[in-house]
């Protein structure tokens, strides 16, 4: 999926834990088959647990933060997240560090296969998160910081690879010339989209990569009303969320756009679970696109 990934396979995963985790070696390992997951790969070992390892160099710190952070988040939110069970370490044959983390049931279903209360459900996440003391904490460094115009360049090559579609660079400048947030941050999960939301019998219980995850402009969770919803949900999940200003709900579809017109180029050809998801974005942005 990316140039310079770690070499990850059951054996490597069944050497760390024999090495690291012996109280766990003998369990059954499998691959976890995840289209969402682009960062970390994903092993099932057992019937509890779940091993996840950094694909690539721009992840290495993922583990350890996720570590860090979904304690002191978990406990506020309404749904299940991943529990941080040991922290694993880099050795000769594999370079980052690698979680060990709770196994979550569920699967991910398109926002059609779902139950119509899920944008309230996702409103509920959104709230309780921004409920989570941030003082203190240094604003996000991805999506939801407070200026996105660093991000320019690539976003309108992107819009230009991708067909130069007049309505994805008017998306794009409007977030851009929106007034920034100007309150105090919010915890954010900063990438809400169908790949990381788990369900079980149609009801939203899951939601899981928190790699992401940090404080900032709450623009980047409100994001998902164009990453994951129509225009229905859509239009549940704004009155849920109805304390943001037009100028949130701007900076909000920048974000969308930004890693949908990203993403798509990108994972074309290797990754068409991720690039359909973009598809669906910019769908969502601008009825009607055509790639």
């Amino acid at each position: 999926m990316h140039d310079g990934e770690a070499a990850i396979g059951v054996s490597l995963v069944d050497e760390l834990i024999r090495t690291q985790f012996p109280r766990w070696h003998g369990l059954p390992i499998s691959q976890v088959e995840h289209g969402g997951g682009t960062s970390n790969a994903m092993y099932r070992l057992g019937e509890d647990l779940a091993v996840r390892l950094p694909r690539i160099d721009w992840a290495k710190d993922e583990a350890g933060k996720e570590a860090a952070l979904v304690p002191l988040l978990a406990p506020h939110l309404p749904v299940a997240v991943p529990e941080p069970l040991a922290l694993g370490e880099p050795t000769e044959t594999y370079p980052y560090q690698w979680s060990v983390v709770r196994w979550l049931s569920g699967s991910t279903a398109p926002v059609e296969a779902v139950d119509e209360d899920t944008p309230i459900r996702l409103a509920k996440l959104i709230h309780a998160l921004h409920g989570i003391d941030a003082t203190g904490r240094p604003w996000t460094t991805y999506r939801g910081r407070l200026d996105a115009s660093n991000h320019d360049e690539p976003v309108r090559g992107c819009i230009a690879e991708l067909g130069g579609d007049p309505r994805l660079t008017a998306v794009w400048e409007e977030a851009l010339d929106a007034p920034r947030w100007d309150q105090p941050a919010r915890w954010l999960h900063a990438d809400l989209h169908e790949g990381n939301l788990l369900f079980t019998g149609g009801e939203l219980t899951g939601v899981i990569d928190w790699g992401c995850a940090g404080v900032g402009d709450p623009a980047g969770d409100l994001m998902t009303a164009w990453l994951y919803l129509d225009e229905r949900g859509r239009r549940v999940f704004q009155r849920e969320m109805s304390e943001f200003d037009d100028a949130t709900w701007a900076r909000a579809r920048g974000w969308a756009l930004h890693l949908a017109v990203l993403a798509l180029p990108y994972y074309r050809e290797t990754n068409p679970f991720l690039a359909g998801i973009a598809r669906w974005t910019l769908d969502q942005l601008c009825p009607g696109w055509v790639e």
